[in-house]
Formats: structure tokens, C-alpha cells, sequence
């Protein structure tokens, strides 16, 4: 744990703000904006200094040998969409599965910019009963900075504007992709 601060906050410069309820152990988790394969390496770093379990799913194959053990080591679960499940219903059936699970993923769904979010995050927080936590990385200022559990209404539109009040001036590694 020294090494993995001393990397973080003394080479790398960066910070955390907030923490992660620990009351809460199930949630969709979006980290926001995603610009660069960097922000793989600043979320590792900062859910260990959080001690926080941070989950992803990701398809079956990835789970094979050789990759596999540490696809899992990661926090990672194998998502199997055969059988004509859909991807929201086969994501939300996994958060009935385990007694802590806080999926993370970008809303993007890509590190190019986007003019909007997709939104199978929401549609997994709705359907498996669970909040979203909203998290930054903002390079401009080297901050990680995770948010209140927000629970959605079913209101997407008012809920997506709540969502995204969170991440006013927040900037990516790469800022032309914000």
C-alpha cells in the first residue's frame, strides 16, 4: 500500500476525493470522461487505496487461459449472452448472483468523444435495483472524485441531467475527446 500511494499521489500527482459507501455493496458505477487507456491504470490505483471491490463484466472468451485468472483477479465476471438473454437482463442477473458487486463502466462506450452517453447503465441500475455512482478523473486537476449514490426514477431524461451536473468541467486525459 506505501508504494501503490507513493505512485499515485507523489509520482503521478494525483488525488481522491470522496469514498465509496461502504453500506452500499451493490452498484453501477460510472467513470466519466473515459479519453484514454490511462484511465485503466488511475481507476486500478485508486480502488486500492479505497479498498473498495470495483467490479467489470466483459465477454466469456476473455476468461479463457491465459488471461483469465487475471481478468477475475481484476474484479472482472464473465458475461455469457447466449440463450437470447439481453446484455442489460444478462448484466442485472448478475448482481442477483453475488452479495457485492459495484460494476463499473463508462457511459461513452468508447474513448472517442460522443454528444451522448448510452445508456445500458441505467437501464442495468434500474433493472437490478441498484444506484449509480458517479466518478471523474479529471486530469486538469488530478483529482478522482466519486460522487453520492444516486438512485434513478425511471425519469431518464431528468435523471441523465442530474447525472451530468457531476462532471460540469471535468477533463480528460485527452480534452479534445471531452
Amino acid at each position: 500500500m506505501i508504494l501503490t500511494k507513493f505512485i499515485f499521489h507523489r509520482l503521478l500527482g494525483w488525488k481522491i476525493e470522496g469514498d465509496f459507501d461502504r453500506n452500499i455493496l451493490k452498484s453501477v458505477v460510472i467513470v466519466v470522461p473515459h479519453t484514454s487507456w490511462h484511465d485503466f491504470y488511475i481507476g486500478a490505483f485508486a480502488r486500492k487505496l479505497l479498498r473498495t471491490e470495483i467490479n467489470f463484466v466483459a465477454k466469456k472468451e476473455l476468461f479463457k487461459w491465459p488471461f483469465g485468472a487475471y481478468f477475475r483477479w481484476m474484479g472482472g465476471t464473465p458475461l455469457d449472452r447466449s440463450g437470447g438473454m439481453n446484455k442489460v437482463e444478462a448484466i442485472a442477473s448478475i448482481f442477483s448472483e453475488k452479495k457485492e458487486f459495484r460494476m463499473a463502466l463508462a457511459p461513452e462506450g468508447t474513448r472517442k468523444k460522443v454528444d451522448r452517453w448510452r445508456t445500458g447503465f441505467y437501464f442495468i441500475a434500474l433493472e437490478a435495483d441498484v444506484p449509480i455512482i458517479p466518478v471523474a478523473f479529471n486530469y486538469k486537476i488530478k483529482t478522482v472524485k466519486i460522487g453520492q449514490a444516486f438512485y434513478p426514477t425511471g425519469n431518464i431524461e431528468a435523471d441523465l441531467d442530474e447525472l451530468h451536473q457531476f462532471y460540469d468541467g471535468v477533463v480528460g486525459k485527452i480534452p479534445a475527446k471531452t
